[in-house]
């Protein structure tokens, strides 16, 4: 049986909610960050060297990182649900977001956070990341005008890749005004599957208000 090791208030949540629309049964192996620090637990490194979550792990498979493990888990358990055909335009574009989320998209708002916490804010980086931000939430925008998912305007693994990026936006991008955005994470914020997911991961903190 898939065991997804997840971690509280983290990125793992969007792979409990992929499990739930696909309907597989699963185990989840829950850890609670550290209340001062909010570092993951040293238990976690027990599975993978890195400590961090996600992980799943599948008999004596281990998988990590996010799009890998949505893209594991498409492969070998979707029966080409929420997956693009292969040879097609939108299995590129597909492939396209699944790294975009954690290549490209996550640095400038993890570099808001991590900068928030530093006595100066960081003041000197804040006119770069602050533009980064804009380019990179305004590619976001721009990508859902007018639909509702990013990938040929049907839910896929990459919408899942991406939820993490837009529920955490409105955190870091306040000064942005994103609406596609706000729509599409309350679209997606909406579906069963999703509130499931919730239920069953506990506290997150960045889920539906």
């Amino acid at each position: 049986m898939l065991t997804v090791h997840h971690l509280n208030n983290s990125r793992s949540q969007r792979v409990l909610w992929l499990l739930e629309e696909l309907g597989i049964d699963y185990k989840i192996e829950s850890y609670q960050r550290d209340p001062v620090t909010n570092l993951a637990p040293l238990a976690l490194e027990a599975i993978h060297p890195l400590g961090k979550s996600p992980v799943l792990t599948d008999g004596a498979q281990t998988v990590i990182e996010s799009g890998a493990i949505i893209d594991y888990i498409l492969r070998h358990y979707g029966n080409g649900r929420l997956l693009p055909a292969c040879d097609t335009p939108e299995y590129e574009q597909y492939l396209q977001w699944l790294h975009y989320a954690e290549g490209s998209a996550m640095l400038p708002l993890m570099l808001k956070m991590y900068t928030s916490k530093l006595p100066d804010g960081g003041a000197p980086l804040q006119p770069r990341i602050a533009d980064e931000l804009q380019r990179h939430l305004g590619f976001v925008e721009q990508a859902l005008h007018n639909v509702d998912w990013l990938v040929g305007n049907q839910l896929t693994g990459a919408d899942i890749q991406m939820s993490f990026v837009a529920e955490i936006a409105p955190l870091l991008g306040a000064q942005l005004s994103l609406p596609n955005i706000s729509a599409y994470r309350a679209r997606f914020q909406q579906r069963p599957a999703y509130l499931a997911a919730l239920k069953k991961g506990g506290l997150y903190a960045y889920g539906p208000a």
